[in-house]
């Protein structure tokens, strides 16, 4: 399965990561006192969907308090970087979306501006928008792009929030005795028409990872051309999770400027010989 190998150099990154926060926390999420053969350690999984649609018509509860529905979100010109956390995670959920906001205020777009949105759903069905409303609050200021954004914080019931993890592919458990859900550290990319175009995995994001993917995701709606090329320079590495440079890509990519560079330089010439033609071979005896 292709997955297996996303979460081998998980558990590893991962294991590092949280055990220097809290040692009695797994790589999956906080429900660590799952055996790791248990039912609900083996439901901890990603099965990636890529190309499939979201239904629009799942509905959630924003951090104003209104309903919504996730097509709310499709509008069908910009892309969503889309999360599953829960609010009141006390460690991995908080390390994953400080990660991610920290690249998203290193990335040149906003969200909400007219390249891509950012929804993050709560997992847990009890919690609600006054959850929604501060940890929103909180990840703001830390991007410090203002208020008026496009990171909306929703929450909603068991078997809407069960519906989507099932179309994303996303597994995750809860643990009674530790009231805590554990699941897998990704982000999905969903195309502005609801189509599942790309995950990436962790607890680290790179700013690049996230624009390559939103450009993915967007099927050519947003961003320069230049964006568009130095995509081309880059693939996603399924078993990283992540993108990493394509040598065809920026061969292609260097093969074009070459081009371009021997095209000006001829037209150089060939404008210099029309204002200044050679002399007639007699004229110089």
């Amino acid at each position: 399965m292709l997955f297996t190998s996303h979460i081998g150099r998980l558990a590893l990154a991962l294991a590092t990561t949280v055990a220097t926060l809290a040692p009695a926390v797994a790589w999956a999420g906080d429900a660590s006192t799952a055996a790791p053969n248990s039912a609900e350690a083996n439901e901890i999984d990603v099965q990636e969907h890529l190309g499939e649609f979201v239904d629009r018509s799942l509905t959630f509860t924003d951090y104003t308090g209104e309903e919504v529905q996730l097509g709310d979100f499709l509008d069908g010109e910009r892309p969503i970087l889309l999360t599953l956390n829960y609010y009141r995670c006390p460690v991995l959920c908080n390390v994953q979306l400080n990660a991610l906001t920290e690249a998203l205020r290193e990335l040149e777009w906003t969200p909400g501006d007219e390249h891509f949105q950012v929804v993050t759903i709560s997992l847990d069905p009890r919690e609600g928008q006054t959850h929604a409303e501060g940890k929103r609050r909180v990840h703001l200021a830390s991007l410090e792009r203002g208020e008026d954004v496009g990171w909306t914080f929703l929450t909603g019931d068991a078997i809407n929030i069960k519906l989507l993890a099932a179309q994303l592919g996303i597994g995750y458990a809860y643990d009674k005795e530790q009231d805590q859900y554990a699941h897998p550290p990704v982000v999905t990319f969903v195309s502005p028409k609801g189509k599942i175009a790309r995950y990436i995995y962790g607890l680290t994001y790179d700013p690049r990872d996230l624009k390559f993917g939103l450009l993915e995701a967007a099927e050519g709606r947003v961003g320069s051309t230049m964006d568009k090329l130095i995509l081309s320079c880059f693939h996603y590495d399924a078993t990283l999770g992540r993108y990493g440079p394509f040598a065809m890509g920026i061969m292609r990519l260097g093969g074009g400027f070459m081009v371009l560079l021997l095209g000006a330089v001829l037209y150089f010439f060939w404008r210099r010989e029309r204002h200044f033609p050679a002399k007639p071979a007699e004229a110089l005896s």
